[in-house]
């Protein structure tokens, strides 16, 4: 936001703070804001960090992982067993209630389990339930889970990413009605959902009393669609909203000066990459075929720079393919590519590109850091041209060959495993740029051993290899800055993953 804009924004919530309090504690409705909308609030069928949010806000999962200490709880379940390595069985909660109504039952998780490991279920997040064989009912409250093959980071995808769907109505209404009015467990239930502007949401009054993450405090919820990052910041300011995320860190300075809003920043799990056509498939000549460009990209990129000052706060430079924090991901086992841009042009004269080259950056988000990688790439001699889509069209077209570069960014889906981040887009699966043969065989041994050393030592080769082949060219973590109400009670966590049932008004 320019300064004139910031001036304005700041005269009109002063006129507006002076004659009233903020409206969304008074009518007990906390309103977020953000740039992205997920293109199905069904969770299995969207994989933005927006429908990550909607989803522990409607649904339940099974395991509940206490975001402080990390404690797997019972959650819809309130036991679990592992039987064998490839045998989980469950004890199912008793008296809980889908929002319609329908007791949860055995036959819900049943039903959720193979549905969205059947071709049917068209799941957009494979990675997250493509190790699942089967789910098989052995009581009225008892369910066996079949594993494909051993994978024991099973609890941690069951805490995060594997919600419950009510069977007998999903299959009523089918994955059509159900993205119009769904329904879940979870403490808020989903009254509207509406393309471009958002998600309502009331408390659930019927959320079951055990629950660990205890019972939600505020009574509406509404989730807005704002694309302008200028207009979100302006509508905090006037409180037309109660909290945003992803705030510039320019901005984030001059909200801390604004009455009645609270800046929180922290470092974050997601991790912004750039992503290169390793095979060549978006163009017969494209020169990401060639490792001495991928390898020139890499050196290009000021990485520390774009960190520190696009990004500020907690973010730090990458250089391996994944987030540090996550078991198996050996930052220090990856060299990577420092700054230099000499380098970078040497490499594509001896690639055959003395004079550089033409392509197309294509991006969802972070427009001012993929302004500024453009500036390097050009100052190598690669003159990118920005393509600026959402997120579910790249994503698309990426799975379709057709991107030669791409600035992307990837949350784990707040999954504490490499096999989250690096086993999702470099196992051979439809986000897979490079389908390296060795870096695939190391994963999927890694992914599933039962031995947590195999497990590093597997991880630590395919993050070489993806380095030294230079498939991405990693840049940073993210660091989050949050504004929001002063008149509410929130607490970040690394993960990102914005704990709105746990948050009250002060």
């Amino acid at each position: 936001m320019g300064f004139k804009g910031f001036v304005c924004s700041f005269a009109l919530f002063l006129v507006l703070a002076q004659g009233q309090a903020f409206a969304s504690k008074a009518n007990d409705t906390l309103v977020y804001a953000s740039d992205t909308e997920p293109e199905n609030v069904s969770p299995y069928h969207n994989d933005v960090r927006e429908g990550v949010i909607l989803a522990h806000l409607a649904w339940d999962d099974l395991i509940y992982r206490d975001p402080k200490t990390g404690q797997y709880l019972p959650m819809l379940a309130t036991h679990w067993e592992q039987v064998d390595p490839l045998t989980i069985d469950f004890d199912i909660r008793k008296g809980v209630t889908f929002h319609n109504g329908d007791p949860l039952t055995a036959d819900d998780v049943v039903f959720t389990f193979n549905y969205v490991t059947s071709p049917e279920g068209k799941v957009v997040t494979q990675q997250n339930v493509n190790w699942i064989k089967s789910a098989e009912k052995l009581g009225d409250y008892k369910v066996r889970l079949h594993l494909k093959q051993p994978f024991p980071a099973a609890l941690e995808y069951l805490a995060n990413a594997l919600p419950i769907y009510p069977a007998k109505y999903f299959q009523q209404v089918g994955l059509a009605g159900f993205a119009q009015k769904p329904v879940g467990t979870g403490p808020y239930r989903i009254v509207s959902v509406t393309s471009g502007q958002g998600v309502k949401l009331v408390r659930n009054p019927n959320y079951f009393k055990d629950s660990p993450q205890g019972q939600p405090r505020i009574g509406h919820i509404e989730f807005r669609v704002i694309p302008d990052p200028e207009t979100r910041m302006a509508e905090l300011m006037t409180g037309g909203v109660d909290w945003i995320w992803r705030v510039a860190p320019d901005q984030a300075a001059q909200l801390k000066g604004i009455p009645n809003v609270t800046v929180e920043s922290g470092a974050s799990m997601r991790i912004g990459f750039l992503s290169m056509d390793a095979q060549g498939t978006s163009s017969p000549d494209s020169p990401f075929a060639k490792l001495q460009v991928r390898q020139a990209v890499n050196y290009a990129i000021n990485r520390q720079a774009i960190a520190s000052q696009l990004m500020g706060g907690g973010s730090q430079p990458l250089q391996v393919a994944c987030y540090p924090e996550q078991f198996g991901c050996d930052a220090k086992a990856v060299p990577g590519y420092p700054y230099d841009p000499a380098k970078a042009k040497a490499l594509l004269k001896a690639a055959g590109y003395p004079n550089g080259f033409s392509t197309e950056l294509f991006a969802y988000r972070d427009r001012d850091v993929a302004e500024a990688i453009i500036g390097e790439l050009r100052a190598v001699g690669i003159d990118a041209k920005l393509r600026y889509l959402k997120y579910a069209a790249l994503r698309d077209m990426q799975r379709a060959g057709k991107v030669p570069m791409a600035l992307l960014a990837w949350g784990s889906f707040s999954i504490a495993d490499a096999s989250a981040s690096t086993g999702v887009y470099f196992k051979g699966n439809a986000d897979d740029v490079a389908k390296d043969p060795q870096v695939i065989d190391w994963l999927k041994e890694a992914d599933t051993s039962m031995d947590p050393e195999v497990r590093k030592a597997d991880y630590r080769k395919a993050l070489q290899r993806i380095a030294a082949q230079a498939y991405w060219a990693p840049l940073f973590n993210y660091s989050v800055n949050y504004a929001f109400n002063s008149d509410l009670a929130f607490q970040p966590y690394p993960d990102e993953l914005p704990r709105f049932a746990l948050a009250h008004w002060n």
